[in-house]
């Protein structure tokens, strides 16, 4: 049976028949943040992202489980029911559950439901309040509508590895993609964002609508100060590593046993850097006295600090750099992330039970409600774990 919260979104019904990661994503916030969430399978092989592994997460005796970690990671707070597109009592399931959901969530290709009447012109003419969110990788207007669309090719094509990696010439030079998924995760954001806003509508006038979100539309759109610097030159932006295009020096440092990155913001910041590197000239120095001057004269500038950076170890720097109020960190990897005691204080990491592998940890919702907080009330689910559940619940079957 379904379990009650007191989540924000508690009173919503979300029929979620995505895959893979953006619309996952998105189904997992909304079930974060209450909302009733039945993610739909194919019976016997489910979401394609069952089977991306290795990594399959453990058992409490330590071997693999058929549940691959990838999967794990965008499916909490939702029930799973397997269902048959093909089958006539498949079908007409899935359109009862539809005539009951407040929001359907898809990334079909475009036009791959209309054969089961499961489209959204199909389904507004029945339900006409239900919030209908499509995720593609190129929308549904335009010469590549049809076209799959995952998340590196898109990267690619919307020009965000064109500024990603080092310059070419340079060692490991050549374009280079994000190391997660970000334009599935900004996809899913995105689509939270609509369907929120759809509901906002439909509270003032009882209409709902569709929300169409493309992969290549919102990594176009997070390109941001890429993209101005484009259209305010004229000039595609060059990949320039770990460095900034507009600020400088806002980028990583040799040091004498790794690397630091220091993010310094303004001339008050640098003037601060110089100081505690024991260098205060060089924010006397017209070449770098302020930011302008400062990318004019960047290699020359990078130079000097680096050459200053090697001088003491990545924590010697921190230390300093911290006191003396310079924005700046060390490049953790992962398990340096989850020991760090910030980190822990804040709670970034849930375990819930599964029926499987025993205790899950995962990644926590970075929401912090003060009156409705996030809840986590389910792992993510074994495939058709709850299709008697969620048929009794949601039809009375």
């Amino acid at each position: 049976m379904s379990q009650t919260t007191t989540g924000p979104l508690s009173h919503l019904r979300v029929l979620d028949l995505s895959r893979v990661l953006a619309g996952p994503f998105a189904g997992q916030i909304l079930g974060d943040l209450g909302a009733d969430v039945v993610k739909v399978e194919r019976p016997q092989t489910g979401d394609d992202t069952r089977a991306w592994g290795p990594p399959y997460m453990p058992d409490e005796q330590g071997s693999p489980t058929a549940e691959s970690a990838y999967f794990m990671s965008c499916n909490r707070n939702k029930r799973s029911i397997a269902v048959d597109f093909g089958d006539p009592e498949g079908r007409r399931v899935l359109h009862a559950m539809a005539g009951k959901a407040d929001v359907l969530i898809e990334n079909f290709k475009v036009g791959g439901l209309a054969q089961y009447g499961l489209d959204y012109e199909s389904l507004h003419r029945l339900h006409p309040a239900l919030i209908y969110c499509s995720i593609t990788g190129f929308g549904q207007t335009g010469p590549y509508a049809a076209r799959a669309g995952y998340d590196f090719m898109i990267q690619a094509m919307a020009g965000l590895m064109s500024i990603t990696g080092h310059p070419d010439g340079s060692p490991g030079g050549g374009p280079m993609k994000v190391g997660v998924a970000l334009v599935d995760v900004m996809s899913g954001l995105y689509s939270v964002i609509g369907i929120l806003a759809a509901l906002g509508h439909r509270d003032r006038t009882g209409e709902g609508q569709r929300v169409d979100v493309a992969l290549l539309d919102v990594s176009i759109a997070g390109l941001v100060n890429q993209a101005m610097n484009y259209f305010a030159t004229g000039r595609s932006p060059q990949r320039l590593g770990n460095a900034h295009p507009n600020i400088v020096p806002y980028q990583d440092f040799p040091t004498a046993d790794g690397h630091i990155v220091i993010a310094v913001g303004n001339d008050g910041q640098f003037a601060r850097l110089c100081g505690a590197m024991g260098r205060p000239e060089w924010a006397r120095d017209p070449r770098f006295a302020n930011n302008g001057a400062r990318v004019q004269h960047r290699t020359s500038l990078i130079g000097l600090l680096g050459a200053a950076s090697r001088e003491r170890t990545t924590q010697a720097w921190i230390d300093i750099l911290e006191s003396a109020g310079v924005p700046c960190g060390p490049i953790n990897p992962l398990d340096a992330v989850f020991s760090d005691p910030h980190v822990m204080a804040r709670g970034t990491t849930v375990q819930l039970p599964h029926p499987t592998a025993g205790t899950v940890k995962q990644v926590a919702s970075p929401l912090r409600l003060s009156e409705t907080p996030v809840t986590y009330r389910r792992s993510p689910p074994t495939l058709g774990q709850h299709s008697a559940d969620v048929v009794e619940d949601w039809l009375g079957e």
